[in-house]
């Protein structure tokens, strides 16, 4: 009756991500930069 939470569950192919959102998601954080001024912060895309 007392549901066990402890069983690990495996992660299927379906969760997995594809590759190409792997890739866009390392392409978009390395242009993105953040600089900050004084209690400011701008977010900067270099594409």
């Amino acid at each position: 009756m007392a549901k066990i939470y402890s069983k690990k569950i495996l992660v299927t192919n379906s969760m997995k991500p594809k590759k190409e959102t792997i890739s866009f998601l390392l392409n978009y954080s390395k242009a993105l930069s953040v600089i900050k001024v004084n209690d400011k912060s701008f977010e900067i895309i270099a594409n």
